[in-house]
């Protein structure tokens, strides 16, 4: 595993769960790491404490992905005055609700493609911006194993993860050779934060439990220092949920 020190990564919805868990992966290997989040002040001010604590250097960025022009705009003014070069773009956060097809209004669809599609749109074409031509990068996008199986359930959010996955195979060759663009397809990571996740969950995953979440942090970090001949790759950290 090398070590990130010197390295800036921006993680978006960074303040708990996945991506909290993202952030302090990266954060042990020196990696500074530029905080966002949305709504989770509280939880992004305890997270980057933590960060501190590991002896690197975390910003916070608030901003809204459900309009993506102001999100933009926000990241496009932090980075004209950030003073380090982006080393890797994670596309993490994201918006999850159970509706189905017919539950679906317009309203909802578009903050679904606004969040899940739009906005990693928007970051990575800054991201290759910033970079410029002769400086190497990584962008890491999260997916869903749903991406690749679309089903009826959660019906805005499989698609705006399919969506995401067409986005990473296409920018992996619109900005190769000098960035790697790949992803990481979830699973039963993490029970769902408003206590609903039972035995239930997991009746169809052939490894028959939860991960852990450092088998996600580790499938993390080997992306974040694969080699640049990888790129346009899912890994599914799914226990085979994709496969059944």
């Amino acid at each position: 595993m090398k070590n990130l020190k010197g390295k800036a990564i921006i993680i978006t919805g960074a303040a708990k769960r996945i991506g909290k868990a993202f952030a302090l992966a990266a954060a042990k290997h020196g990696a500074s790491i530029i905080l966002h989040y949305g709504k989770s002040e509280k939880e992004a001010l305890q997270t980057a404490e933590q960060i501190r604590v590991l002896g690197v250097q975390v910003d916070l960025l608030q901003s809204n992905f459900s309009e993506p022009p102001k999100a933009l705009s926000s990241f496009q003014d932090f980075l004209s005055s950030y003073q380090r070069d982006i080393y890797a773009l994670v596309n993490n956060a994201s918006l999850f609700a159970p509706l189905k097809f017919f539950d679906t209004d317009f309203d909802q669809w578009n903050n679904h493609m606004n969040i899940n599609l739009s906005v990693p749109f928007l970051l990575t074409k800054l991201f290759a911006k910033h970079l410029g031509e002769r400086k190497k990068g990584k962008v890491i996008n999260i997916l869903d194993w749903r991406a690749l199986r679309p089903g009826k359930d959660h019906f805005p959010y499989t698609i705006s993860k399919s969506g995401l996955l067409a986005l990473t195979k296409s920018t992996a060759i619109a900005l190769a050779p000098n960035i790697q663009v790949n992803g990481i397809a979830l699973g039963a990571i993490l029970p769902p934060s408003n206590g609903g996740g039972t035995d239930t969950n997991i009746q169809p995953v052939p490894m028959r439990r939860w991960a852990d979440i450092s088998e996600l942090t580790d499938t993390f970090m080997f992306l974040l220092n694969a080699p640049d001949y990888i790129t346009g790759e899912i890994i599914h950290v799914d226990g085979g949920r994709h496969l059944v």
